[in-house]
C-alpha cells in the first residue's frame, strides 16, 4: 500500500513545482516595467475623461488587462531573443531562459500568446487602442531589441514602447490622441532617460561582456552620460508643466506639479489625477 505521507510528499512536489513554473512566466513579463505600463494607461485613461459615463467603467478592466498582456508579452519575447546575452551577465543569468527553468520554446509561445491576446482585449475597446499597443510590441521587440548591440540610439528608441501606455490609456477613453496625451508621453518619455542612463552606468561591464553597443559602454569615463542624465532631468522638468500648459490640470496647481515631477513618475501622475480639471 502507499504510504499516505508519501503521496502527500508527491503533491506538495507537484505544487511547488507549478508555483515555480508560474512565478517564472510571471518574471517572463518583466513585471517591475510592465506594472509601470499598467499604471501609466490607467492614469492617462482617467485624465481623458471628460464626461464620466457608465460604459467607461468596462474600459478599465479590459485595458488594465490588455495592457498587462500585451507589456508582458513584449518583456517575454525581449527575453526569448536577448537568452543568450542574458546568460553572460550578472543583472539578469538567473532569469528563466538563460537559468533553463524554461525553455526558449516555451518563452516564444507563451510571449507571443499573451501579446496577442492583450491586442484583442485593447481592439475590444476600440482600433486606435489596439494599434497603439501593437506599435509597442514592435518598437520593444524589433527596433530597440537588435538595436542595442548595434546603436547607442538604441536608449532613445527604447524610451518610445516605454511612453506609449500614455497614448493607450488616452485612446482608450476618447479614440483619438491630442496635445494633452502627447504632454503626458513626453513626461514618461524623458522620465526614463536618466533612468535608463543610470541602470547602463551601473551594469556597464555586464552591458560590455554582452556586446551592448549602449553610451554607458563606450563612455567608460561617464562625461558622455553624465551630461545625457543632467540634459534630460532639466527637460523632465520643463516637460513636467506641460499638462497646464495644455489644459490638463488646473493652472493654479500647475506648481505642485513641477515640483512632484522632479521625484518620481507614480507622483506627478497621481498630482495629476488629484488636480484634473
Amino acid at each position: 500500500m502507499n504510504d499516505p505521507s508519501t503521496l502527500l510528499n508527491k503533491e506538495d512536489i507537484t505544487e511547488r513545482r507549478l508555483s515555480q513554473v508560474m512565478r517564472d512566466f510571471w518574471l517572463l513579463m518583466k513585471p517591475e516595467l510592465t506594472l509601470l505600463s499598467v499604471f501609466t494607461s490607467l492614469c492617462s485613461a482617467y485624465l481623458a475623461i471628460q464626461t464620466p459615463e457608465e460604459s467607461q467603467i468596462l474600459i478599465f478592466p479590459l485595458l488594465a488587462i490588455g495592457t498587462l498582456f500585451v507589456g508582458g508579452g513584449s518583456g517575454a519575447l525581449n527575453q526569448y531573443f536577448e537568452r543568450e546575452e542574458d546568460a553572460l551577465m550578472k543583472r539578469t543569468e538567473k532569469r528563466p531562459v538563460p537559468n533553463q527553468r524554461l525553455s526558449p520554446t516555451e518563452a516564444l509561445i507563451f510571449g507571443i500568446t499573451i501579446a496577442l491576446t492583450g491586442t484583442v482585449l485593447l481592439f475590444v475597446i476600440n482600433w486606435l487602442t489596439a494599434l497603439l499597443s501593437l506599435l509597442t510590441l514592435v518598437t520593444y521587440v524589433f527596433l530597440y531589441t537588435p538595436l542595442k548591440k548595434i546603436s547607442t540610439l538604441s536608449t532613445i528608441i527604447g524610451a518610445i514602447p516605454g511612453a506609449l501606455p500614455t497614448l493607450i490609456g488616452w485612446a482608450a477613453i476618447r479614440n483619438s490622441l491630442s496635445a494633452e496625451s502627447f504632454s503626458l508621453f513626453a513626461i514618461l518619455f524623458y522620465w526614463q532617460m536618466p533612468h535608463f542612463y543610470s541602470i547602463g552606468w551601473l551594469y556597464r561591464n555586464d552591458y560590455i561582456k554582452a556586446g551592448f553597443r549602449l553610451l554607458t559602454s563606450i563612455d567608460m569615463k561617464g562625461k558622455k552620460v553624465s551630461a545625457h542624465i543632467i540634459i534630460n532631468q532639466i527637460i523632465l522638468v520643463i516637460i513636467g508643466l506641460s499638462p497646464a500648459f495644455v489644459g490638463l490640470v488646473q493652472g493654479a496647481k500647475a506648481r505642485a506639479l513641477f515640483f512632484s515631477s522632479l521625484f518620481y513618475l507614480p507622483i506627478i501622475f497621481s498630482a495629476m489625477i488629484i488636480f484634473k480639471t
